[in-house]
């Protein structure tokens, strides 16, 4: 049996989610430094996720398993779905002031680069890599969700608890493509380097936009940051690392790290979500 076929279901779920004005300015927990991390990500969702889905589907005439050609399948309804939402979400950033039209031009500018010029192995190698990242941030967030998540606005709660179950859900699906279609180490790994350096850099360029834009003092910024990375500390930062050092074990898979697939279930019952499509 497959590695696919040892796979479980993936639903593709539409949460339905309205995003208006009663998400305040600082919804993660009153943090600047948390909420505009998550801002910065948020910016880098729709037309990354698109890329991860063309990258991926590109290769599906070369699949022969039929358990992974639907796992492919299920893996772009749900990233569609998780670009649409989290594109809804840029009103309410709008709303609050918030001018991102010029970050969201250049990193479309830099999507289309990409995906132009980069080659077809080596995009879905950045996919695989950058899925791998996801996993690691939904897991953490299932984990720390009593802790961190549980008093957040409802409706980024019901977001984070969603996407991060069904980044769990389709951690191996670009990985399982990538050794179908050119299973080699070095590849892996350079595609890996290459969407750290593009994950990291956008999203930390995109933070600072947020942090800019706002004129909080910086020895106000300086404690929330303190706060976040505190926080982070009992979990999240060790999680990583443990991820990063996974990852270049030639044995690596996905399915061996991070939270089941059941704490998703559970995080989705807690906010109100269906567990099914």
């Amino acid at each position: 049996m497959t590695q696919a076929q040892m796979n479980h279901a993936i639903p593709v779920r539409k949460p339905g989610l309205t995003f208006d004005a009663s998400i305040p300015r600082y919804w993660f927990n009153g943090n600047i430094a948390s909420t505009h991390g998550f801002n910065g990500l948020n910016l880098l969702f729709p037309e990354g996720e698109r890329f991860f889905v063309k990258s991926v589907y590109d290769q599906l005439d070369k699949i022969v398993d039929p358990v992974l050609r639907e796992q492919v399948r299920a893996f772009a309804g749900q990233e569609g779905q998780h670009a649409n939402q989290h594109e809804k979400y840029f009103d309410v950033l709008r709303a609050h002031g918030y001018e991102i039209e010029t970050f969201l031009r250049r990193f479309h500018w830099f999507i289309r680069f990409s995906s132009r010029w980069l080659p077809a192995p080596l995009r879905l190698s950045a996919t695989a890599g950058a899925e791998h990242y996801t996993a690691i941030f939904g897991s953490n967030a299932l984990e720390e969700y009593d802790e961190v998540f549980a008093n957040l606005h409802p409706t980024m709660r019901k977001l984070i608890v969603w996407h991060a179950t069904e980044e769990v859900e389709h951690r191996s699906v670009a990985f399982d493509v990538l050794q179908a279609t050119y299973p080699s180490y070095v590849l892996r790994i350079v595609g890996f380097l290459i969407a750290t350096v593009t994950l990291f850099g956008w999203s930390a360029y995109a933070t600072r936009m947020f942090v800019r834009q706002d004129r909080v003092p910086r020895k106000v910024i300086a404690e929330h940051r303190q706060q976040m990375f505190k926080r982070m500390e009992k979990g999240g930062i060790k999680r990583l690392k443990e991820g990063l050092r996974a990852y270049f074990r030639r044995d690596f898979h996905p399915s061996q790290y991070g939270e089941s697939i059941e704490l998703g279930h559970r995080r989705l019952e807690q906010v109100g979500l269906p567990i099914d499509a």
